[in-house]
């Protein structure tokens, strides 16, 4: 399943691409494992590689490219049982707002109160 949404993201970043000439193209695909790599000469660089761990699939990747402001951008990121995590950016992704204190108290309250149904 995640082979596919892999091969959909690297057809996306294709297609959205279709004027840039590859300047790498490398993938193998295995029962148990697979690993692409493409580069484009507009400075997109994409590397996935995944193996699959039981009924589980890790898969780690990275992604690079300048954005249309001439900015270098990359992403670093797993993606296991426990979802897509980045494990870097450049820039660093945005983060959330603090919770206000009175929606903690709050949370921590009904935390502390379960419900009794």
């Amino acid at each position: 399943m995640k082979f596919f949404i892999a091969f959909a993201c690297l057809l996306a970043v294709a297609v959205a691409n279709e004027d840039a000439g590859v300047l790498r193209s490398e993938s193998e695909v295995n029962v148990d494992n697979f690993k692409y790599a493409l580069k484009l000469d507009n400075s997109v660089d994409v590397e996935q590689a995944g193996q699959l761990h039981g009924d589980e699939w890790k898969v780690n990747g990275q992604q690079s490219w300048t954005s249309p402001e001439g900015e270098a951008v990359s992403l670093t990121y797993v993606a296991d049982a426990n979802g897509y995590q980045v494990l870097s950016a450049n820039p660093p992704l945005p983060t959330p707002p603090p919770i206000p204190e009175a929606i903690q108290r709050a949370l921590e309250w009904i935390a502390a109160h379960p419900s009794k149904e």
